[in-house]
């Protein structure tokens, strides 16, 4: 087993900040969360993956209110202080305003400030979509401001279905210099030969651009389940069409925590990885995060 993994997708929350959580129940992607409706403080955190051989571990935004942007990554940040977790952020930036640098200018007062994500995926289920419009990455304010990312030496985590894949290939390769890092793999939302399809095509569209990075991650958002025969899918076809080294490991907790505890979800993905040569595993498991993310 690869020894010092990094987990470059994680949240911990309160409650109080989020919405989502805090108002009234919503049908969400991942289904019913009742049992994560409540503070995820970094303690318990620690406490689920004590097992499964992570050191380091990368906090991603997790939809706190709009104006309340810096607010987040100023307590991930003191709880990274308090803590020693987590070693890097992704931070949240509204990139449809005129000009986001005002909002960047603000993060990036804090040190371990590593890239922002506003989420962009749209999707024919409308339970699934998040984004008003499938084409929100061409509106003029999006596109401007993702190509003011590399002044800031931030990353964007890029958050599409399968069928937005090719359009955003385009954003991708417009903004060379910044490092673009696929969501879950671009949210595989089942395994009939016409989604298998059209996944392995968008990988394939963003696959010649060595500035996106794919995140294993959130695997099992739409089967509300560890798979393990889903997770070897995911790993097997991201190597191939990427490259190990521009595919990582990232857990989702407490997202996945909804139908499995850590270790067993790291020991899917590591029996996943077995068949690979250790170059490969550690690539999957810490160099890829590490080189993207930086984490301190």
């Amino acid at each position: 087993m690869t020894s010092g993994i990094v987990d470059s997708h994680f949240h911990i929350w309160r409650q109080a900040d989020l919405p989502w959580l805090a108002g009234p129940m919503v049908p969400r992607i991942f289904g019913p969360y009742q049992s994560i409706r409540r503070d995820y403080p970094v303690e318990e955190f620690l406490a689920d993956q004590q097992s499964s051989g992570i050191d380091k571990a990368i906090y991603v935004q997790t939809n706190w209110a709009k104006e309340h942007f810096e607010d987040e990554v100023a307590w991930v940040q003191a709880t990274a202080e308090r803590t020693g977790w987590p070693h890097a952020i992704v931070g949240y930036a509204d990139m449809t305003v005129e000009d986001v640098r005002p909002q960047l200018d603000r993060l990036k007062n804090y040190p371990l400030l590593r890239g922002v994500r506003m989420q962009l995926h749209w999707h024919d289920t409308p339970e699934f979509r998040f984004a008003p419009s499938a084409k929100q990455m061409f509106e003029p304010n999006v596109r401007a401001n993702v190509a003011r990312l590399k002044d800031y030496g931030l990353s964007f985590d890029l958050q599409l279905f399968p069928g937005q894949m090719a359009d955003g290939a385009e954003l991708v390769a417009e903004n060379p210099e910044t490092q673009f890092i696929l969501t879950h793999a671009g949210m595989l939302t089942g395994m009939d030969p016409a989604t298998q399809e059209a996944w392995q095509a968008g990988l394939r569209a963003l696959a010649p651009y060595s500035n996106l990075s794919a995140k294993l991650s959130g695997l099992g958002t739409f089967l509300h389940r560890n798979d393990p025969a889903l997770i070897d899918y995911v790993v097997s076809n991201a190597v191939e069409i990427l490259g190990s080294d521009r595919v990582m490991f990232g857990s989702n907790f407490p997202i996945e925590k909804l139908w499995t505890d850590h270790l067993t979800m790291v020991s899917s993905f590591h029996d996943a990885a077995a068949k690979y040569d250790e170059a490969t595993r550690s690539a999957i498991f810490r160099g890829t995060a590490t080189r993207v993310y930086r984490p301190a």
